[in-house]
């Protein structure tokens, strides 16, 4: 039976692991989709992220490909009560649309709404910060999408620790409702920003954290591992250039010796060593196939020893900190 968690201080229950909808209309076809979809709800999870601005960067796509997939899928299936949606506002989606001033707040949700074919999303993200718009304005946008039940609960993304304080500060200060979840970049690998400048503030505040790049990129899977790998995928070269050096291959070394242990995979190892840590509550990853999507669930169901955790913390300890 999976062990479900509550998503913080929203009362929202949510599957260990979030499927990530980048790939939706990208580099997995509607169809694709549609069948990954449901392995995922079927083998008893439910939570899924998106964003308004998916697929945007692919040619030939404005963004809310992704949104429209899902929402087409939600339709098919019916099953809106089971699943947690969770998409996100703010990046830029062309023709002055970006931001987070309340009129765009405003427009963007509706136009999210229309393409999931829903009339509620449970999680509304700000994508990221947006310092030309006061924290009060934003805020009292959300707020408002909150009191008119077009969201459930609110979270924040690509925030500073600082700028993050801020905004909880102000949403008390407003009295409206405030970020309940955080989604930053934190893996394995990527670990100095989250711990050192994010955590305290999760901590001090409860906030629930799904992040982002669960397996950097793919490079926690042990996919990339010479120069030649880049060409193994669309985003290969710049996992290379930003993964592949000799603190890499250390992480990578030490979670092939975990995974032969455990009988798993590296990158199964490596989700199931985040979902360990202070805060964490269900982290985002991607699959475009059902063998990569099979070996997801399977990782948000392992538990590591704690020697295998204390030497996957060491290992990975940012260079500073060693």
């Amino acid at each position: 039976m999976l062990a479900m968690r509550t998503l913080g201080k929203t009362g929202i229950t949510v599957s260990p692991l979030c499927f990530g909808g980048n790939v939706f209309g990208w580099t997995a076809d509607e169809a694709q989709s549609f069948r990954l979809l449901d392995r995922f709800v079927d083998a008893g999870f439910n939570f899924i992220d998106t964003a308004d601005i998916y697929s945007s960067w692919v040619p030939g796509h404005q963004g809310g490909e992704s949104e429209t997939i899902l929402g087409k899928w939600l339709k098919q299936v019916g099953n809106r009560e089971k699943v947690v949606i969770a998409t996100k506002v703010g990046k830029p989606m062309g023709e002055g649309k970006s931001g987070l001033k309340s009129h765009y707040i405003q427009q963007a949700v509706d136009a999210s709404l229309q393409r999931l074919q829903t009339d509620y999303i449970d999680l509304y993200y700000t994508h990221e910060d947006d310092p030309s718009t006061p924290l009060e304005e934003t805020l009292q946008a959300l707020s408002d999408l909150v009191k008119t039940g077009k969201v459930r609960s609110l979270g924040a993304s690509n925030y500073t620790g600082a700028r993050l304080t801020q905004a909880m500060d102000a949403a008390k200060k407003l009295g409206v409702a405030g970020f309940e979840v955080l989604q930053p970049g934190y893996n394995l690998y990527d670990r100095e920003e989250y711990e050192r400048d994010l955590l305290p503030v999760v901590q001090a505040h409860g906030l629930a954290v799904a992040p982002f790049y669960a397996l950097a990129a793919g490079f926690l899977t042990g996919k990339y591992r010479t120069q030649a790998d880049a060409e193994k995928s669309v985003r290969g070269a710049r996992v290379v250039e930003t993964y592949l050096n000799p603190r890499g291959l250390l992480i990578l070394q030490k979670l092939d010796e975990v995974a032969d242990r455990y009988v798993a995979t590296p990158g199964q190892v490596a989700i199931a060593w985040l979902l360990s840590q202070p805060g964490i509550v269900a982290p985002i990853a991607s699959a475009t196939t059902d063998e990569q999507l099979d070996e997801l669930l399977f990782a948000a169901r392992l538990k590591l020893d704690k020697d295998a955790l204390h030497e996957l913390t060491m290992v990975s300890a940012p260079a500073d900190s060693q």
